[in-house]
Protein backbone atom coordinates (compact mmCIF):
# COMPACT_ATOMS: atom_id res chain seq x y z
CA UNK A 1 0.00 0.00 0.00
CA UNK A 2 2.79 2.42 0.92
CA UNK A 3 4.77 1.66 -2.46
CA UNK A 4 1.51 1.96 -4.21
CA UNK A 5 1.24 5.64 -2.34
CA UNK A 6 4.76 6.33 -3.21
CA UNK A 7 4.42 5.11 -6.75
CA UNK A 8 1.08 7.33 -7.43
CA UNK A 9 3.20 10.05 -6.04
CA UNK A 10 5.83 10.26 -8.03
CA UNK A 11 3.79 9.80 -10.79
CA UNK A 12 2.12 13.23 -10.14
CA UNK A 13 5.41 14.74 -9.59
CA UNK A 14 6.75 13.67 -12.75
CA UNK A 15 3.53 14.87 -14.43
CA UNK A 16 3.37 17.74 -12.67
CA UNK A 17 6.99 19.07 -14.09
CA UNK A 18 6.73 17.65 -17.29
CA UNK A 19 3.62 20.09 -17.59
CA UNK A 20 5.80 23.16 -15.85
CA UNK A 21 8.16 22.33 -19.03
CA UNK A 22 5.46 22.77 -21.42
CA UNK A 23 3.94 25.50 -19.77
CA UNK A 24 7.93 27.22 -19.23
CA UNK A 25 8.74 26.47 -23.27
CA UNK A 26 5.18 27.50 -23.71
CA UNK A 27 5.73 31.17 -22.50
CA UNK A 28 9.57 30.78 -23.49
CA UNK A 29 7.54 31.11 -27.29
CA UNK A 30 4.87 33.38 -26.39
CA UNK A 31 3.91 35.52 -29.35
CA UNK A 32 2.06 38.33 -26.89
CA UNK A 33 1.70 39.36 -23.55
CA UNK A 34 -1.50 40.82 -21.59
CA UNK A 35 -1.37 44.23 -19.38
CA UNK A 36 -4.32 43.81 -16.49
CA UNK A 37 -5.28 47.09 -15.00
CA UNK A 38 -5.81 47.14 -10.90
CA UNK A 39 -9.43 45.49 -11.73
CA UNK A 40 -7.59 42.45 -13.62
CA UNK A 41 -9.39 43.52 -16.63
CA UNK A 42 -7.45 43.10 -19.98
CA UNK A 43 -6.22 46.39 -21.63
CA UNK A 44 -3.63 45.90 -23.93
CA UNK A 45 -1.84 42.87 -25.57
CA UNK A 46 2.23 43.42 -26.67
CA UNK A 47 4.16 41.41 -28.83
CA UNK A 48 6.97 39.55 -27.27
CA UNK A 49 9.43 37.26 -28.43
CA UNK A 50 11.52 35.23 -25.97
CA UNK A 51 12.92 32.25 -27.92
CA UNK A 52 16.33 31.95 -27.79
CA UNK A 53 17.25 33.08 -31.19
CA UNK A 54 16.39 37.02 -30.23
CA UNK A 55 18.63 37.27 -27.61
CA UNK A 56 21.61 40.11 -28.12
CA UNK A 57 23.55 40.09 -31.16
CA UNK A 58 24.65 43.85 -31.95
CA UNK A 59 27.21 42.48 -34.85
CA UNK A 60 25.42 43.16 -37.60
CA UNK A 61 23.92 46.61 -36.38
CA UNK A 62 27.15 47.38 -34.98
CA UNK A 63 29.27 46.15 -38.50
CA UNK A 64 27.09 47.94 -40.75
CA UNK A 65 26.71 51.59 -39.12
CA UNK A 66 30.30 52.27 -37.35
CA UNK A 67 32.05 53.42 -40.88
CA UNK A 68 29.40 56.23 -41.51
CA UNK A 69 30.24 57.33 -37.59
CA UNK A 70 33.22 60.05 -37.66
CA UNK A 71 35.77 62.06 -35.69
CA UNK A 72 34.83 65.54 -35.19
CA UNK A 73 38.09 67.74 -34.72
CA UNK A 74 37.07 71.69 -34.11
CA UNK A 75 38.94 74.56 -33.57
CA UNK A 76 38.03 77.35 -31.78
CA UNK A 77 39.45 80.98 -30.78
CA UNK A 78 40.04 81.03 -27.00
CA UNK A 79 40.26 83.97 -25.07
CA UNK A 80 43.64 84.66 -23.36
CA UNK A 81 43.71 84.58 -19.50
CA UNK A 82 45.45 87.78 -19.85
CA UNK A 83 43.37 89.37 -22.72
CA UNK A 84 42.19 92.24 -20.38
CA UNK A 85 45.73 92.60 -18.64
CA UNK A 86 45.23 95.53 -16.21
CA UNK A 87 46.53 98.78 -17.70
CA UNK A 88 48.86 99.22 -14.86
CA UNK A 89 50.78 96.32 -15.32
CA UNK A 90 51.15 97.08 -19.20
CA UNK A 91 52.58 100.68 -18.34
CA UNK A 92 55.76 98.77 -17.35
CA UNK A 93 55.80 95.90 -18.99
CA UNK A 94 54.70 97.71 -22.61
CA UNK A 95 52.57 96.15 -25.13
CA UNK A 96 55.34 94.50 -27.20
CA UNK A 97 56.08 92.11 -23.94
CA UNK A 98 52.40 91.00 -23.37
CA UNK A 99 51.38 88.02 -23.62
CA UNK A 100 49.16 86.92 -26.99
CA UNK A 101 45.46 87.79 -26.97
CA UNK A 102 43.92 84.81 -27.69
CA UNK A 103 45.10 81.05 -28.24
CA UNK A 104 43.58 77.93 -30.59
CA UNK A 105 41.45 75.78 -28.49
CA UNK A 106 40.85 72.12 -29.49
CA UNK A 107 37.89 70.12 -28.81
CA UNK A 108 36.23 66.80 -30.39
CA UNK A 109 32.90 65.40 -30.75
CA UNK A 110 31.33 62.87 -33.25
CA UNK A 111 28.98 62.93 -36.29
CA UNK A 112 27.34 60.67 -39.01
CA UNK A 113 27.53 60.58 -42.58
CA UNK A 114 23.96 61.12 -43.63
CA UNK A 115 24.76 61.26 -47.36
CA UNK A 116 27.59 60.27 -50.11
CA UNK A 117 28.30 63.32 -51.30
CA UNK A 118 29.52 64.40 -47.37
CA UNK A 119 26.58 65.55 -45.38
CA UNK A 120 27.48 64.81 -41.79
CA UNK A 121 24.90 65.54 -38.85
CA UNK A 122 26.28 66.33 -35.62
CA UNK A 123 25.65 68.57 -32.31
CA UNK A 124 25.41 72.58 -32.91
CA UNK A 125 27.45 72.56 -29.52
CA UNK A 126 30.14 70.33 -31.17
CA UNK A 127 30.65 72.80 -34.02
CA UNK A 128 29.56 76.57 -32.25
CA UNK A 129 31.78 79.08 -33.09
CA UNK A 130 34.71 76.94 -34.71
CA UNK A 131 37.43 78.65 -36.86
CA UNK A 132 38.00 75.26 -38.37
CA UNK A 133 37.10 71.65 -38.30
CA UNK A 134 38.63 68.21 -39.57
CA UNK A 135 37.10 65.11 -39.86
CA UNK A 136 38.03 61.61 -39.63
CA UNK A 137 36.90 58.91 -41.05
CA UNK A 138 36.41 55.35 -39.48
CA UNK A 139 39.35 54.22 -42.37
CA UNK A 140 41.86 57.43 -41.39
CA UNK A 141 40.90 59.66 -44.30
CA UNK A 142 40.97 62.96 -43.17
CA UNK A 143 38.90 66.03 -44.76
CA UNK A 144 38.79 69.67 -43.54
CA UNK A 145 34.79 70.40 -42.84
CA UNK A 146 32.95 73.83 -43.21
CA UNK A 147 29.44 74.51 -41.45
CA UNK A 148 26.51 74.26 -43.67
CA UNK A 149 23.89 75.24 -41.47
CA UNK A 150 23.22 75.38 -37.47
CA UNK A 151 20.08 75.19 -35.62
CA UNK A 152 20.58 75.84 -31.48
CA UNK A 153 16.92 75.42 -30.82
CA UNK A 154 17.29 71.22 -31.52
CA UNK A 155 21.20 71.41 -30.84
CA UNK A 156 21.41 70.16 -34.78
CA UNK A 157 24.26 70.85 -36.85
CA UNK A 158 25.86 69.89 -40.32
CA UNK A 159 28.56 69.81 -41.43
CA UNK A 160 30.17 68.75 -45.17
CA UNK A 161 33.08 67.71 -46.31
CA UNK A 162 34.55 67.84 -50.22
CA UNK A 163 34.02 63.95 -50.57
CA UNK A 164 31.93 61.45 -52.40
CA UNK A 165 31.38 57.58 -52.66
CA UNK A 166 31.01 57.84 -48.53
CA UNK A 167 29.57 54.96 -46.50
CA UNK A 168 26.12 56.45 -44.67
CA UNK A 169 23.67 55.17 -42.41
CA UNK A 170 20.16 54.02 -43.11
CA UNK A 171 17.58 56.23 -40.89
CA UNK A 172 15.19 54.61 -38.39
CA UNK A 173 11.92 55.51 -37.20
CA UNK A 174 12.41 56.69 -33.56
CA UNK A 175 8.47 57.13 -33.06
CA UNK A 176 8.63 53.04 -33.71
CA UNK A 177 11.21 52.91 -30.74
CA UNK A 178 9.91 50.59 -27.66
CA UNK A 179 10.86 51.37 -23.69
CA UNK A 180 13.20 48.20 -23.16
CA UNK A 181 14.54 48.18 -26.83
CA UNK A 182 18.01 47.68 -27.53
CA UNK A 183 20.40 50.43 -28.97
CA UNK A 184 24.07 51.20 -29.07
CA UNK A 185 25.74 54.33 -29.13
CA UNK A 186 28.83 54.96 -31.53
CA UNK A 187 31.00 57.79 -31.39
CA UNK A 188 34.39 59.23 -29.69
CA UNK A 189 34.00 59.62 -26.24
CA UNK A 190 37.59 60.58 -24.54
CA UNK A 191 38.47 60.71 -28.32
CA UNK A 192 38.55 56.58 -28.53
CA UNK A 193 37.64 56.90 -32.07
CA UNK A 194 34.77 54.27 -33.23
CA UNK A 195 33.88 53.00 -29.91
CA UNK A 196 30.57 50.80 -29.47
CA UNK A 197 28.31 50.97 -26.44
CA UNK A 198 25.20 48.97 -25.37
CA UNK A 199 21.73 49.82 -23.97
CA UNK A 200 18.21 49.72 -23.35
CA UNK A 201 15.83 52.56 -24.42
CA UNK A 202 15.19 54.31 -20.64
CA UNK A 203 12.63 56.63 -21.53
CA UNK A 204 11.08 58.52 -24.45
CA UNK A 205 10.02 62.37 -24.48
CA UNK A 206 12.68 62.87 -21.73
CA UNK A 207 13.56 66.63 -20.63
CA UNK A 208 16.70 67.04 -19.40
CA UNK A 209 17.18 67.39 -15.38
CA UNK A 210 18.00 71.36 -14.80
CA UNK A 211 19.67 71.27 -18.25
CA UNK A 212 17.08 73.73 -19.65
CA UNK A 213 19.88 76.75 -19.71
CA UNK A 214 19.21 77.95 -23.01
CA UNK A 215 21.35 75.24 -24.84
CA UNK A 216 18.10 73.19 -25.47
CA UNK A 217 14.89 74.79 -26.10
CA UNK A 218 12.58 72.02 -28.12
CA UNK A 219 13.34 68.76 -25.57
CA UNK A 220 12.12 65.20 -26.63
CA UNK A 221 14.94 63.15 -25.92
CA UNK A 222 15.29 59.39 -26.23
CA UNK A 223 16.77 58.30 -23.27
CA UNK A 224 19.31 55.47 -22.22
CA UNK A 225 21.49 53.67 -20.44
CA UNK A 226 24.33 53.22 -23.35
CA UNK A 227 27.25 55.01 -21.99
CA UNK A 228 27.83 58.25 -23.31
CA UNK A 229 30.82 60.32 -22.30
CA UNK A 230 32.17 63.65 -23.73
CA UNK A 231 33.20 63.40 -27.19
CA UNK A 232 30.06 61.27 -28.13
CA UNK A 233 27.67 64.47 -28.84
CA UNK A 234 27.18 64.18 -32.07
CA UNK A 235 27.34 60.75 -32.69
CA UNK A 236 25.00 57.72 -33.77
CA UNK A 237 22.24 56.14 -31.86
CA UNK A 238 21.06 52.76 -33.38
CA UNK A 239 18.49 49.63 -33.04
CA UNK A 240 19.69 46.30 -33.57
CA UNK A 241 19.24 46.24 -37.46
CA UNK A 242 22.06 48.82 -37.62
CA UNK A 243 19.36 51.64 -38.21
CA UNK A 244 20.03 55.52 -36.93
CA UNK A 245 16.95 56.36 -34.60
CA UNK A 246 19.00 59.23 -32.76
CA UNK A 247 22.04 61.53 -32.02
CA UNK A 248 23.63 61.71 -28.70
CA UNK A 249 23.92 64.80 -27.14
CA UNK A 250 23.89 64.69 -23.62
CA UNK A 251 24.35 62.93 -20.44
CA UNK A 252 22.94 63.85 -16.68
CA UNK A 253 26.07 63.99 -14.51
CA UNK A 254 27.13 65.60 -11.46
CA UNK A 255 31.44 64.25 -12.40
CA UNK A 256 30.84 65.26 -16.26
CA UNK A 257 31.57 62.05 -17.42
CA UNK A 258 28.84 58.87 -17.82
CA UNK A 259 26.64 57.63 -14.34
CA UNK A 260 24.16 56.00 -15.69
CA UNK A 261 21.72 57.86 -18.23
CA UNK A 262 22.36 59.60 -21.86
CA UNK A 263 20.12 61.49 -24.45
CA UNK A 264 19.73 61.17 -28.24
CA UNK A 265 17.54 63.84 -30.18
CA UNK A 266 15.17 61.34 -31.88
CA UNK A 267 16.16 61.03 -35.90
CA UNK A 268 12.57 61.75 -36.81
CA UNK A 269 13.01 65.13 -35.35
CA UNK A 270 17.03 65.40 -37.05
CA UNK A 271 15.79 64.29 -40.33
CA UNK A 272 13.24 67.40 -40.45
CA UNK A 273 16.12 69.50 -39.30
CA UNK A 274 18.89 68.59 -41.53
CA UNK A 275 16.55 68.58 -44.97
CA UNK A 276 15.96 72.48 -44.10
CA UNK A 277 19.74 73.42 -43.10
CA UNK A 278 21.12 71.51 -46.52
CA UNK A 279 17.74 73.03 -48.40
CA UNK A 280 17.93 76.65 -47.02
CA UNK A 281 20.51 76.77 -44.16
CA UNK A 282 18.31 77.49 -41.67
CA UNK A 283 15.47 76.01 -40.11
CA UNK A 284 11.71 76.51 -41.44
CA UNK A 285 10.16 76.23 -38.28
CA UNK A 286 6.18 75.56 -38.15
CA UNK A 287 4.10 77.52 -35.13
CA UNK A 288 0.95 76.52 -34.19
CA UNK A 289 0.08 79.40 -31.59
CA UNK A 290 -0.90 77.89 -27.99
CA UNK A 291 0.33 78.49 -24.87
CA UNK A 292 -0.02 75.66 -22.94
CA UNK A 293 0.07 73.20 -20.01
CA UNK A 294 0.55 69.75 -18.51
CA UNK A 295 -2.89 67.85 -17.14
CA UNK A 296 -2.25 66.76 -13.62
CA UNK A 297 -5.14 65.16 -11.35
CA UNK A 298 -6.39 68.30 -10.34
CA UNK A 299 -6.82 69.71 -13.59
CA UNK A 300 -7.83 66.57 -15.00
CA UNK A 301 -10.71 66.53 -11.63
CA UNK A 302 -12.07 70.25 -12.43
CA UNK A 303 -12.30 69.67 -16.28
CA UNK A 304 -13.73 66.26 -15.51
CA UNK A 305 -11.45 64.23 -17.66
CA UNK A 306 -11.28 60.53 -17.84
CA UNK A 307 -7.81 60.33 -17.45
CA UNK A 308 -4.46 62.30 -16.59
CA UNK A 309 -3.16 62.78 -19.90
CA UNK A 310 -2.50 65.44 -22.63
CA UNK A 311 -1.99 69.10 -22.63
CA UNK A 312 -4.33 71.80 -21.90
CA UNK A 313 -4.30 75.19 -23.61
CA UNK A 314 -4.05 77.94 -21.59
CA UNK A 315 -4.74 80.79 -24.60
CA UNK A 316 -4.87 80.68 -28.11
CA UNK A 317 -3.23 83.62 -29.95
CA UNK A 318 -4.92 85.35 -32.12
CA UNK A 319 -4.51 85.06 -36.06
CA UNK A 320 -2.82 81.98 -35.27
CA UNK A 321 -2.87 78.39 -37.01
CA UNK A 322 -4.73 77.21 -33.88
CA UNK A 323 -7.01 80.43 -33.95
CA UNK A 324 -7.59 79.58 -37.73
CA UNK A 325 -8.41 76.56 -36.91
CA UNK A 326 -10.88 76.67 -34.16
CA UNK A 327 -9.14 75.56 -30.84
CA UNK A 328 -10.46 77.62 -28.03
CA UNK A 329 -9.05 78.29 -24.59
CA UNK A 330 -9.19 74.91 -22.00
CA UNK A 331 -9.70 72.64 -24.89
CA UNK A 332 -7.12 69.55 -23.60
CA UNK A 333 -4.66 68.42 -26.95
CA UNK A 334 -4.31 64.44 -26.97
CA UNK A 335 -2.99 63.71 -30.09
CA UNK A 336 -1.38 64.78 -32.92
CA UNK A 337 -1.98 63.28 -36.30
CA UNK A 338 -2.99 60.15 -34.19
CA UNK A 339 0.37 60.50 -32.59
CA UNK A 340 -0.23 61.03 -28.56
CA UNK A 341 1.19 63.78 -26.60
CA UNK A 342 1.47 63.76 -22.55
CA UNK A 343 3.08 66.96 -22.18
CA UNK A 344 4.49 70.39 -23.88
CA UNK A 345 7.86 68.66 -24.85
CA UNK A 346 5.92 65.70 -26.97
CA UNK A 347 3.09 68.53 -28.20
CA UNK A 348 6.98 71.01 -29.38
CA UNK A 349 8.38 68.15 -30.86
CA UNK A 350 5.71 66.92 -32.78
CA UNK A 351 5.02 70.95 -34.03
CA UNK A 352 8.86 70.92 -34.66
CA UNK A 353 7.98 68.23 -37.47
CA UNK A 354 6.17 70.07 -39.98
CA UNK A 355 6.86 72.63 -41.98
CA UNK A 356 5.18 76.12 -42.26
CA UNK A 357 2.18 75.22 -44.80
CA UNK A 358 1.58 71.41 -43.49
CA UNK A 359 -1.58 70.30 -41.98
CA UNK A 360 -2.26 67.91 -39.32
CA UNK A 361 -5.01 66.79 -37.60
CA UNK A 362 -5.49 68.06 -33.89
CA UNK A 363 -7.37 65.19 -31.67
CA UNK A 364 -8.84 67.29 -28.61
CA UNK A 365 -11.34 67.05 -25.95
CA UNK A 366 -13.77 69.98 -25.53
CA UNK A 367 -16.51 69.93 -22.61
CA UNK A 368 -15.77 66.25 -21.72
CA UNK A 369 -16.29 65.43 -25.51
CA UNK A 370 -13.51 64.35 -28.61
CA UNK A 371 -13.06 66.29 -31.43
CA UNK A 372 -10.79 66.49 -34.59
CA UNK A 373 -9.66 69.84 -36.35
CA UNK A 374 -7.33 70.43 -39.48
CA UNK A 375 -4.27 72.56 -38.53
CA UNK A 376 -2.37 74.68 -41.05
CA UNK A 377 1.05 75.47 -39.33
CA UNK A 378 2.20 79.17 -39.71
CA UNK A 379 6.15 79.91 -40.17
CA UNK A 380 8.43 82.39 -37.85
CA UNK A 381 9.64 85.91 -39.61
CA UNK A 382 12.88 84.75 -41.87
CA UNK A 383 14.38 87.68 -39.56
CA UNK A 384 14.34 85.22 -36.99
CA UNK A 385 12.00 87.16 -35.02
CA UNK A 386 8.40 85.08 -34.28
CA UNK A 387 5.65 86.30 -37.04
CA UNK A 388 4.24 89.35 -36.08
CA UNK A 389 0.63 88.70 -33.66
CA UNK A 390 -1.84 91.88 -33.18
CA UNK A 391 -1.33 93.66 -29.65
CA UNK A 392 2.30 91.76 -29.01
CA UNK A 393 5.34 94.03 -28.84
CA UNK A 394 8.90 93.01 -30.56
CA UNK A 395 11.87 91.98 -27.90
CA UNK A 396 15.08 89.95 -28.82
CA UNK A 397 12.84 88.04 -31.51
CA UNK A 398 10.58 86.97 -28.70
CA UNK A 399 6.50 88.58 -28.84
CA UNK A 400 5.48 90.06 -25.49
CA UNK A 401 1.96 91.52 -24.61
CA UNK A 402 0.39 92.20 -20.72
CA UNK A 403 -0.43 89.12 -18.89
CA UNK A 404 -4.31 89.12 -18.49
CA UNK A 405 -5.95 89.84 -15.07
CA UNK A 406 -7.48 86.21 -15.39
CA UNK A 407 -3.71 84.67 -16.04
CA UNK A 408 -2.05 86.45 -13.58
CA UNK A 409 -4.93 85.49 -10.81
CA UNK A 410 -4.32 82.03 -11.85
CA UNK A 411 -0.30 82.71 -11.08
CA UNK A 412 -0.74 84.33 -7.86
CA UNK A 413 0.66 87.57 -9.60
CA UNK A 414 0.04 90.88 -9.25
CA UNK A 415 1.60 92.24 -12.84
CA UNK A 416 3.52 90.83 -15.68
CA UNK A 417 4.13 90.33 -19.31
CA UNK A 418 3.78 87.11 -21.00
CA UNK A 419 6.01 85.54 -24.08
CA UNK A 420 3.68 85.01 -26.52
CA UNK A 421 5.87 83.22 -28.74
CA UNK A 422 9.88 83.38 -29.05
CA UNK A 423 10.94 83.07 -32.49
CA UNK A 424 15.06 82.75 -33.04
CA UNK A 425 16.46 85.39 -31.56
CA UNK A 426 18.08 85.94 -28.28
CA UNK A 427 15.13 85.04 -26.03
CA UNK A 428 15.05 81.83 -27.52
CA UNK A 429 18.78 80.89 -27.27
CA UNK A 430 18.54 81.90 -23.45
CA UNK A 431 15.84 79.64 -23.36
CA UNK A 432 12.74 82.06 -22.74
CA UNK A 433 9.38 79.81 -22.15
CA UNK A 434 6.21 80.14 -24.26
CA UNK A 435 3.43 81.61 -22.16
CA UNK A 436 5.95 82.08 -19.58
CA UNK A 437 5.41 85.35 -17.57
CA UNK A 438 8.10 88.01 -17.16
CA UNK A 439 7.82 89.30 -13.65
CA UNK A 440 11.12 91.26 -13.10
CA UNK A 441 13.93 92.67 -15.86
CA UNK A 442 17.13 93.46 -13.92
CA UNK A 443 15.09 93.57 -11.06
CA UNK A 444 12.89 95.87 -11.45
CA UNK A 445 9.11 95.01 -11.57
CA UNK A 446 7.34 94.88 -14.72
CA UNK A 447 3.41 95.04 -16.14
CA UNK A 448 3.80 96.30 -19.47
CA UNK A 449 5.99 95.14 -23.07
CA UNK A 450 7.05 98.67 -22.70
CA UNK A 451 8.53 98.08 -19.47
CA UNK A 452 10.83 95.35 -20.55
CA UNK A 453 11.62 96.92 -23.39
CA UNK A 454 12.90 100.16 -21.50
CA UNK A 455 14.35 98.62 -18.74
CA UNK A 456 16.31 96.00 -21.06
CA UNK A 457 17.19 99.29 -23.19
CA UNK A 458 18.58 101.12 -19.91
CA UNK A 459 20.76 98.34 -18.77
CA UNK A 460 24.52 97.70 -18.73
CA UNK A 461 25.93 95.04 -21.18
CA UNK A 462 23.10 92.18 -19.89
CA UNK A 463 19.00 91.60 -19.26
CA UNK A 464 18.21 89.58 -16.73
CA UNK A 465 14.26 88.28 -16.75
CA UNK A 466 12.79 86.67 -14.08
CA UNK A 467 9.24 85.04 -14.61
CA UNK A 468 6.88 82.19 -13.58
CA UNK A 469 6.66 79.73 -16.39
CA UNK A 470 3.00 78.22 -17.94
CA UNK A 471 3.42 75.37 -15.55
CA UNK A 472 3.77 77.71 -12.22
CA UNK A 473 7.26 77.74 -12.00
CA UNK A 474 10.22 80.06 -11.65
CA UNK A 475 12.41 80.59 -14.26
CA UNK A 476 15.43 82.98 -14.51
CA UNK A 477 16.53 84.07 -18.48
CA UNK A 478 19.68 86.26 -19.42
CA UNK A 479 21.50 87.24 -22.86
CA UNK A 480 23.93 90.19 -23.69
CA UNK A 481 23.19 93.33 -25.08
Amino acid sequence: MKNTFLNVLVSVIAGGLAAYGVVKLAARNEGSAVVRDSSGRVVETRTVNLADSDYPDFTYAAESAVDAVVYVEVTTQGRSQYQNIDPFFRFFFGEQNSVPQSRDVRASGSGVIIRQDGYIVTNNHVVENASSISVTLNDNQQYDATVVGTDPVTDVAIIKVDATGLPTIEMGDSDALRLGEWVLAIGSPLTLRSTITAGIVSAKGRSIPGGNDGEFKIESFIQTDAAVNPGNSGGALVNKRGELVGINTAIVSQTGSYTGYSFAIPVNMVKRVAEDLMDFGTVQRALLGITMGTVDRKIAQEMKLSSVSGVFINEVLPGSAADQAGLRQNDVIIAIDSVAVTDAASVQARVSAYHPGDQAQITFIRDGEQQTVTVTFQAASPTGSAAPIEGTTEFYGARLRSASPDRLRELGLRSGVEIVAVGEGKMAEAGAPVGGIIVYVNDASVSRPEDVVSRARRAGRSVYLEGIDANGKTFYVGFGK
